[in-house]
Parts: structure tokens; sequence; C-alpha cells
């Protein structure tokens, strides 16, 4: 590579989603040298829209709250599930972990870009429609190349580099890290609607979470806006869709209509957006980290978007990767497994108990069940709200096992 178009950064962010203007600003506000490459021109679309409480301790820590509150966005006191007549609600204000009561529903173009704005106020250079295109790790200062939109080309040399690319995924394909997940692939089918929902049972400051009546691994996210538009999507295995619609609009309101309670609150709906699809989602890697770099959020690992926990744990591996990168930065010596990796897979591992208990009906026997304790609805309340890595919670300490006594019970008393 010739020497004319290389440049020297101290820390490279691949992304300037979330988990990227999140790091970024952390990053910058200890004083390093920051430069962000997007691939996407901001605003643009993307799912994840439900925010959960923790999520906002991140934006705090970075100084965007104030932005954040002031941009309009739906509040959101917590989570409610609805199956054929069961409805069960969980308030972000009870929780065992005493965390936030409230977070925010948005339309991630705009909340993408408002995070990416803020962290370029902060001083982060962001340079959009750019896009890696090869990596060296091998060397002692990684070294990346660079096409910008016009097809020229550049490298960057810097002394560390994050990567925030979510789905894209750009350093586990370059490296060769990608791993198999252990989740099956499912396929999730939605839309944007202008909801006009006057339902007397729905709450617009809850995500609602609804369950297929005859199948139970099928559910509907409907997540409210505060400008009276909806998010609504269907989630499913493959086998699902055999024999079902290509044309997507009709293949979403065909699932909504085999779901009496959700074609109720729907039931006054203007569907004006075709639907899109995404699938295949799950994803993991071998190693969250190595010589001179570290993945975050969505690039390293997705679970599923059934307790849209996708945000809090990139905006955690953000907040803890910049954590450690800083000090490493200042010279000290660090350890990326034992204060990145582990701390970080355990919350990840928390609520991959409790998608794996969605799934398989156990924990959905828990959250259905009529006669909970205030005190176990308080603990779920806290992973619901996105404190899974707070291990005073018996559930996150435990989750399995706690998951698999509590399920018995529920189904024995069904019975």
């Amino acid at each position: 590579m010739p020497n004319t178009d290389m440049q020297q950064r101290q820390v490279l962010i691949i992304g300037a989603g979330p988990s990227g203007a999140i790091a970024a600003a952390l990053l910058k506000r200890q004083g390093h040298d920051v430069l962000i490459i997007e691939r996407q021109q901001f605003p643009r679309f993307s799912i994840g829209e439900s925010l959960l409480s923790h999520c906002i301790d991140f934006v705090e820590e970075a100084g965007m709250l104030p932005a954040l509150e002031a941009a309009g966005f739906q509040y959101k006191n917590g989570a409610a599930f609805a199956w054929g007549e069961e409805y069960s609600a969980f308030d972000f204000g009870q929780t065992f972990s005493k965390g936030r009561p409230s977070t925010f529903q948005v339309q991630r173009a705009r909340f993408d870009k408002l995070l990416a704005d803020e962290a370029a106020a902060q001083g982060v250079e962001i340079r959009y429609e750019e896009e890696i295109i090869a990596a060296d790790f091998e060397r002692e200062r990684p070294l990346v190349r660079v096409r910008r939109l016009d097809g020229s080309e550049y490298s960057v040399e810097a002394q560390f580099v994050l990567d925030a690319s979510g789905y894209g995924r750009v350093l586990p394909r370059l490296l060769d890290l990608e791993a198999p997940s252990s989740f099956p692939v499912r396929q999730a089918v939605f839309t944007h609607i202008e909801d006009r929902i006057d339902h007397p049972g729905f709450d617009r400051n809850k995500i609602l979470i609804t369950t297929h009546p005859e199948h139970r691994d099928i559910w509907f996210w409907t997540i409210p806006f505060s400008d009276g538009r909806c998010s609504l999507g269907v989630v499913a295995a493959a086998e699902h869709y055999e024999g079902v619609s290509d044309d997507l609009d009709a293949c979403l309101k065909g699932f909504v209509e085999q779901t009496p309670s959700l074609s109720k609150v729907l039931a006054n709906a203007v569907w004006d957006t075709p639907a899109r699809t995404i699938g295949g989602y799950s994803a993991n890697v071998k190693s969250l980290h190595g010589p001179g770099f570290a993945l975050l959020g969505n690039a390293a690992e997705f679970l599923d978007p059934v307790f849209s926990s996708g945000v809090t744990i990139a905006m955690r591996s953000s907040s803890m990767a910049a954590a450690v990168l800083d000090r490493q930065l200042k010279g000290e010596t660090v350890d990326w497994e034992s204060e990145f990796a582990a701390p970080l897979k355990r919350g990840v591992d928390t609520f991959r108990a409790y998608v794996e208990g969605w799934y398989n009906g156990s924990f959905q026997d828990v959250i259905y069940h009529p006669e909970a304790s205030d005190e176990i609805r308080a603990m779920i309340a806290s992973i619901l709200a996105g404190y899974a890595w707070d291990e005073r919670n018996p559930f996150v300490a435990e989750p399995k096992r706690r998951l698999r006594m509590l399920a018995e019970i529920c189904a024995r008393e069904e019975a």
C-alpha cells in the first residue's frame, strides 16, 4: 500500500449506529482521538425500535440524554404480553433492580442520527458513505483499507479498532470470526402503520408482545410511536412461512388475522407502508476481541428480537469496551477477556436463557401465570427492563435454574 494515502488515528470505530456513537463519545470525553467510518448515509432505516430502561443509563453516560429527552419520542414504561384472552403487563417502575422507570420507543432512523450527531457535536469525526474493504491485524498497529463512494481508496492505521458495524459484521467477515448461532433460523416480517388504535385495553406506553393463539413460537410486536404510528412485526420459524403468500403485506396481515386479540387492537389501522423482511439474523462469533480490536453489539452476537435486548447489549458493550480501552490507551495493562468479554457474556447469556424459555414455552408459562408474586414479577421486570447484569437478582444469577423451577410451578398449577 502506498504511504501517500495513509492516515493515522488513535481509535477507529466501524459503524455510527448506537454502539459506535456511544463508544465514540465516551472515548472522546476521555480525550482520545476517534474516527468513525460509516457505510451508509444517515438517517437510514433500522429495526429495533423499543428501547429498554438500561439503554438510557448509557445515553446519559455519553452526555446525550438532554438531546434524547427533547426529541419527542414515545414514552415507554413497560412491556405487555397478550395470548388469547390472557394479558400480563410489567412495569419498569416496579423492578427488583430499582433501575430507570421508563425509556422510549423510537423511530431508529431519527434516533440513530440523533446519537451520531451528538457524538459529532462532542468532537468525533464521522465519515459517511465510506466502507472498510480490508483489514490487517498481523502488524503492530492495525491497518484498514477504506473505499469512498466515488471508488477511491485510502488506508487508516489505528492503535485500536472497535467494530460497531451491526448486521454488517465487518471484522467477523474479514477476520473469519463468524460462528454458528445456537438459535434456529427465524424470519421477521414487519411494517409501519398508521395505527388509529382506540382499543381500551391497549397501553401506548408499553410495547405489546402478542403470542399466536395456536403456535406459541410465533409472536408479534406492536410498538407505538409518538406520531400515531406503530411498528408491527411477526416473528416465526421458517416452517411457519411454508405455503404462506410471497406477498409480504398479505403474509403479515394473514398472521394478524389468525390472532383475534391483535386484530381487534389493529381494527382501524391504515396499512400504508410496504412490509419488509429480515431473516437469519441470529449470529455469533468465535471471540469478542483480539489483538488490536474488539467487537460491539450486533457485530458480535445477536440473539433474537423478542425482548428488545439488541440495543441494550450494544450500548452495554460500548460502555464496557470504552472503559477498558481508555485505560489501555493511557498505558495500563488490561485483560480484554476478564474485563470485557466474560462480564458482557454473562448478561447476554441471561437474555439467552429467557429467549430460549420464550420459544420452548416455559417463560411464557411464567409471564402469563395469573398468580405470580409481586416479588417474582419485579425480578422478571428487571430483566425485561434490561438489567440482565444485576447479579443480585436471583433470576440473573442463575437464570436457567430459576426459570426451570418457576416454570415447573406455573405449568403444574395450570395443569
